[in-house]
């Protein structure tokens, strides 16, 4: 029998626990053992809980008990579960964790000590919820040369977007729509503004290419300057418009970058709506592969930290390769990255076209009926070069035209 910890009680922690539970046939078959739930740590009490005999409140209770030799961290942020687990992996205690913040953070030390000690620091969960993306990565694909990544990594945004897409909804209506059902939280930030995919993004780089990447590197470019306007010539397009995290490791240096992008009908991640999560993986043989899912939620991310569980059990006595070093990757500038572009601008097609082709060279249009403004894509070119453009085009833009650059969003058509 294995015995195991949950650290933290909330959405995710009542949830493996549940699993252990409920699915106690099916761990134990995977594993041809138990799992045993020891201790389940948190501030509070639940006392309804059937776990309730269970709870603990003091931290070293885990860190000291010779039979505990997984530890699921499922509390959240960085402080305590950092100094938390980081006591887990030097004790000699497996640990498993759904905490991106975390991994993001200090995963490049987990990683080392659990080496260290011959223990395991699991993490499948972090990123793309009950996907099996890690995983996939670590032992499906050991084979290839991972090229390119791209996926949308945040089930909130992702909600976000298909309801201004679909219902028409401002961002800030279908903001306030997704926290009275429980997918964003009070203070939205971390979502909308990207950094939650940054995180997943970060953690998708650095087991691509065995080597850290901070987050803090990577260009960061959230939704909320997204309206219904962008929607509207997005439908008449065959379009949508969704937060994507991509990384391209297949040149001299490695890009990674977060922002919107106005996606085509055709590409695989366009029907990826409401709060799933898709992450297409391109190898150098086997091509594109894409992986679909919930991207969080109480039990799909729970299953996934219960794989990890039975993984951690299945080698209590070894440690299993995957991770990255220490050595840090290099992120190139978002200026080298090439896209096409959506362009809106005020004034008159008919009349600016002109100013618009000149430079920003040939352009696809688009126009609204009663609108003025109308909008253009153009053809793929550097981050780089649109900027220098798009500077020309508002020097251009005098009166009577009163034209200017409304908005843009990269583009995959």
């Amino acid at each position: 029998m294995v015995q195991a910890a949950i650290m933290g009680f909330g959405t995710i922690g009542s949830g493996v626990a549940e699993i252990l539970d409920k699915n106690a046939v099916q761990v134990s078959a995977a594993l041809g053992q138990d799992v045993a739930l020891k201790y389940v740590l948190d501030l509070q009490e639940f006392p309804h809980s059937p776990f309730a005999d269970k709870i603990i409140h003091n931290f070293e209770s885990i860190e000291k008990d010779s039979q505990i030799q997984i530890v699921v961290e499922a509390m959240g942020g960085l402080n305590p579960a950092y100094p938390f687990v980081k006591a887990c992996l030097l004790a000699g205690k497996h640990v498993v964790t759904s905490n991106k913040a975390l991994v993001a953070a200090h995963g490049t030390e987990l990683l080392a000590i659990a080496r260290e000690k011959n223990v395991n620091f699991f993490f499948e969960a972090s990123v793309g919820g009950g996907i099996p993306i890690i995983r996939s990565m670590y032992r499906c694909l050991r084979g290839e040369k991972i090229e390119k990544i791209t996926g949308i990594l945040n089930g909130t945004t992702n909600y976000i977007l298909t309801k201004m897409e679909q219902e028409g909804d401002s961002f800030e209506g279908a903001l306030k729509e997704a926290q009275k059902l429980g997918y964003a939280e009070r203070n939205p930030e971390a979502d909308v503004e990207g950094y939650d995919t940054c995180r997943k993004l970060a953690i998708l780089a650095a087991m691509t290419t065995g080597h850290e990447v901070n987050y803090e590197n990577i260009y960061v470019e959230g939704i909320t300057k997204i309206t219904d306007v962008d929607f509207k010539y997005a439908k008449k397009m065959g379009a949508s418009i969704k937060l994507l995290g991509s990384g391209c490791f297949g040149g001299d240096k490695p890009q990674a970058w977060v922002a919107p992008v106005m996606i085509g009908k055709n590409h695989p991640l366009n029907t990826v709506n409401d709060v799933f999560n898709g992450i297409l993986v391109e190898g150098n043989m086997l091509g594109t592969t894409m992986y679909y899912g919930s991207g969080a939620g109480k039990l799909p991310t729970a299953s996934a930290v219960v794989a990890d569980i039975i993984e951690a059990a299945q080698n209590l006595d070894r440690n299993v390769t995957l991770g990255w070093d220490g050595e840090q990757l290099e992120i190139a500038e978002m200026d080298a990255s090439r896209h096409c572009y959506f362009v809106r601008i005020a004034g008159v097609e008919t009349q600016m076209k002109a100013h618009v082709m000149q430079t920003l060279g040939e352009v696809k249009t688009v126009v609204l009926d009663g609108m003025d403004e109308f909008a253009v894509v153009t053809s793929e070119m550097s981050e780089a070069e649109f900027k220098k453009r798009a500077i020309k085009l508002d020097g251009l833009c005098r009166a009577p035209q009163k034209c200017g650059i409304l908005q843009m969003i990269r583009a995959e058509l």
